[in-house]
Formats: C-alpha cells, structure tokens, sequence
C-alpha cells in the first residue's frame, strides 16, 4: 500500500483532527457535604420529596451508579481517599476528621495525588470549595485582629471557634502545605465548616463572610473557572475541577430565593440550592462548548447527618438514606453508600445504570485508565471504574471494599456479604457499640445485601465460615498495605481492627 502524500496527508489532519489526535477529557468532580443516597428524587422516587431536577437530568444523561461508596462515613476521610486513591485508615487518622485550622496536613507531602497525577499529563487543576485536609498556616504582617464585625459573626453563632461557620484564620494570614501544594494550580474556598468564613486563595485568607454567602460564591467561582479555561481545554490544554461544596452540611443555610422553596425545611431547601449549583456548572460547559469533551462525576462524601434533622424529615415522607439503614459517621450503608452520577458524552450511555461496587478511593485509577497510563504501583486501594462506564464489565471490579466509621469501626464488603466489625452503629445511630455491647449483642454483624439491604437481620451465627473468610480478607488487607495487587505497601500507624471503644469522634 502506498503511503499518501505529505500534502493530502496534511489536509486531513486539518479537517479532522480530532481523528489524528483524541483530546483529552475535561474533569469536574463534584462533590456534595453530607448528602443522603436518598436526597437525590431519581434515586429515591418513592420516599423522596425534594425536588432535584439537575441531578435527575444528569443521571439521565449518563449512568448512575446503585452500590458506589465513600471509604468513610465522615468527610475528612473520604477526601483523603478520593485524591490519593488510598484508604484514610492506614494513616494517623484513625477516628472523626480534622478539626479544621492548623492539622497538620493528612496527606504526605511526597504522596501522588489525583490532582499531581493530572498536572503531569498537562492539565490545569483546581479545588473549589472545602478543604478539610489539614495545613499550616502563618500570620503575616498584614492579617487582620478580630474586629467588631467579626465578634458580631461568632456572638451570632454561638460564641465559639468551633461553631459552624466560626470565625476561622484572620485575613492575611499565609497557608503553609495546603492545596497548591498537594498538586492543585489554584484553590478558593475554606477549610472546613467550622472556618468556613476564613475565605482562601491559593495561600492566603483574602476575605471573611457569612456562611450564608459561601455555596452562591463557590458556585460563581466554578462558573467563571470554567468560561476562563474554556479556549485552553479547546486547545490541547484540559482541566481538572474539583469541586467540594459545603452543603447540604451545617450550617444549614439556603439563601433567601431558596428558603420555602421545598415545603420540607431549610435541608430540603438546601438540598434544592445544592442542585441548582450542580445545574449552574452544567450550563457552563454547554455554554462554553465543552460538555462533549467533559467527564462530569456528581457524588457526595457520606451519608446524610443526622443534624439535618432526619426524623423531622421523615414524619414529612422524605427519607435521605433512602431504604438504608443510618446516617452519616455509622458503619450502616446510610453512613457511606452515595449518590454517583457519571456523564461522558459519547462515551457513557445515557440513562445506563450499573450495580458495580464502588469506592471513592477508585478515581485515581480511572483516572490513569482513561488516558491509558499505567496506575503508579503506590497506589494501594484504587480500582478503574472505566470498564463499568463503558459498559465492558463482566465481573466485580473490586475483589472486596473497607469502610470506616466515625469512631474507627471497620466493615468489608465482598459481593453481597457484608461484615461489620463492632456491635452497633460504629457511631451516632442507635445502638451505639456501647449500648449494643449492654444488649447483649453479638460483636460483630454479617448481612446479606442481596436480600437484606437494610441491613435488618444478623446472620453471623449461621455463617462463621463467611465471618472468618471476610475477617482474613481485612487482615490481609491491612497487613500488606494494598487492597488491590501490587507489591506490598506500609500503613503510617499500626491499625487495630477491633476496637471496644465508643468514645465520642469529633464531627
């Protein structure tokens, strides 16, 4: 076969370029703050009462995923995961999550993160939105002293740091070892809710707000990131956008043109404010023409806190954990099975669903499967989703997958078994492991998620061979440093997987 001119050659690379060289994918992972599986109406038609138009529009226009999970059931955990592919368990972080300013930073300086990883194969990365992964930070000659507006904001919520939304690090003040130097070109947003009104850029507190104002100026903020990136992604040069909203947590705080608007309270109005950012972000690829080149993943870090008032909720025929048993910080699936909501298109099908077990901790590897690169052998607890997203899935993805409770209780998962190593929640649903422990109960809880979804019948004493199965799965686990093959990895801090505690973990 002859080869053809240089000159035709040349011609066609101009008419069809996209032929010669695929582009890379766009990135925006956004991530709701303690969102119910329930919350979103598609997932939960039928005890679902808060209208999620967006969200539903998203999952039909690609596919949703029924088992996905975050690795823990509060946030700081998860983000951990999520970035570094890793479980957050194999570091000091045995129990609850950060308190906010000045933790030293969760993530090693020398550990690959999503966003590194990205920034290696020429993406621009950026965080948008909550933090909650610890950093340093420095006064500087020109930070602020409290002043008068300031004490009126923390008298306002209660006279306390801690508070939601508390008053944070002064303006001015430098950020030492935070985003930007975890692989991020550029971060706005805050640390956590509790500092929520120390507003961020890159590595410095530039502004102090309300609360109130902090989920319409993240959205304003994703928005303009997009349009301002836009030619460069059209141009050989994509992005990364990791988008972490501070809602529906606390404070629970829907702006005026939300409040009512849901007839359920203020989480149901802000579970709908929460949509309407999500629709604001999808309006700006298609505006920007860059929806077709764009991978869009919509989830949430846990489950729905109970602080959303779940029982009030559910008088009123709304259930954010959907069928599921707990809330946010239990080892229950209402404490980590999310929303997962994936739109590629082209790529992924619409209005396809998958039943796949998945874990936040599986986005670095998806990430390197989708731009074929081999996932750095480092990574210990990442698996590819790809194959589900493209529809070439004919087994389990994943051999088994860990969750952790706020207060450090562990649980794995393989296939429809379900292994849950404490007596109770693991947290803040009833019974605690304490109050379980004075029942009588047995230590530990086995089900069968195929028929017992809601986790209602504990059959470990019917089945000591699977109880003993699963139990050296999590002990092989942890004592290689891997969940998935490769070579043998180190834990940062020795791991105990039984714990008799139920100390209170902070939220």
């Amino acid at each position: 076969m002859k080869c053809l001119p240089l000159v035709v050659l040349s011609s066609l690379l101009t008419v069809f370029p996209l032929m010669a060289v695929e582009r890379k994918p766009n990135i925006v992972y956004i991530l709701a703050d303690d969102l119910g599986f329930g919350d979103v109406h598609c997932l939960n038609p039928q005890r679902g009462r808060i209208a999620t138009p967006h969200l539903d529009q998203l999952a039909k226009d690609g596919m949703t995923f029924t088992d996905a999970h975050s690795g823990a059931s509060v946030c700081t955990p998860t983000r951990y995961g999520l970035l570094t592919g890793r479980y957050a368990w194999r570091t000091r972080l045995q129990a609850g999550v950060l308190d906010g300013s000045d933790d030293p930073p969760l993530i090693a300086a020398d550990r690959l993160t999503v966003a590194s990883f990205l920034k290696q194969q020429g993406y621009n990365t950026a965080a948008i939105g909550k933090w909650h992964l610890g950093f340093g930070s420095q006064p500087t000659v020109d930070a602020d002293v409290p002043d008068k507006n300031a004490a009126k904001l923390l008298k306002k919520q209660g006279g306390k740091k801690s508070s939601p939304g508390g008053l944070g690090l002064p303006v001015g003040t430098r950020i030492i070892e935070g985003p930007t130097a975890r692989g991020f070109d550029y971060f706005w947003g805050c640390s956590n809710a509790r500092t929520m009104s120390g507003l961020i850029e890159n590595d410095k507190v530039i502004e102090k707000i309300e609360p109130l104002e902090m989920l319409p100026k993240l959205s304003r903020r994703a928005v303009d990131y997009v349009f301002q990136h836009a030619e460069a992604a059209k141009s050989g040069k994509p992005f990364f956008l990791y988008l972490a909203l501070t809602s529906p947590h606390t404070p629970i705080v829907p702006s005026s043109e939300w409040q009512g608007k849901s007839g359920l309270g203020a989480y149901g109005d802000f579970v709908m404010q929460t949509d309407a950012v999500v629709g604001d972000v999808l309006t700006a690829l298609e505006k920007s023409a860059l929806a077709d080149n764009t991978l869009v993943i919509f989830t949430s870090d846990n489950g729905c806190s109970p602080a959303a008032d779940v029982s009030g909720l559910e008088k009123q025929g709304h259930f954010p954990s959907a069928g599921f048993r707990g809330y946010k910080a239990d080892i229950w699936d209402g404490g980590h099975r999310v929303p997962f909501l994936v739109r590629w298109p082209g790529k992924v099908k619409a209005a396809t669903q998958s039943a796949q077990v998945i874990c936040h901790t599986d986005f670095m590897a998806t990430c390197a499967d989708l731009l074929d690169l081999p996932l750095p052998g480092t990574i210990p607890d990442s698996v590819s989703i790809l194959p589900a997203l493209m529809e070439r899935d004919e087994k389990p993805l994943r051999e088994a997958i860990v969750h952790h409770s706020i207060h450090g209780m562990f649980s794995i998962r393989q296939e429809n078994w379900k292994l849950e190593l404490c007596p109770g929640s693991g947290g803040w649903g009833k019974p605690g492991d304490g109050d379980a422990q004075a029942l009588s109960l047995p230590p530990v809880q086995l089900y069968d998620m195929k028929s017992d979804p809601a986790e209602t019948k504990n059959v470990q004493a019917g089945h000591p061979d699977i109880v003993a199965k699963l139990t050296a799965l999590l002990e092989m686990y942890v004592n290689e440093g891997r969940s998935t093959p490769g070579s043998r990895q180190t834990n940062d801090v020795p791991i105990n997987l039984v714990k008799t505690s139920n100390k209170k973990a902070k939220k």
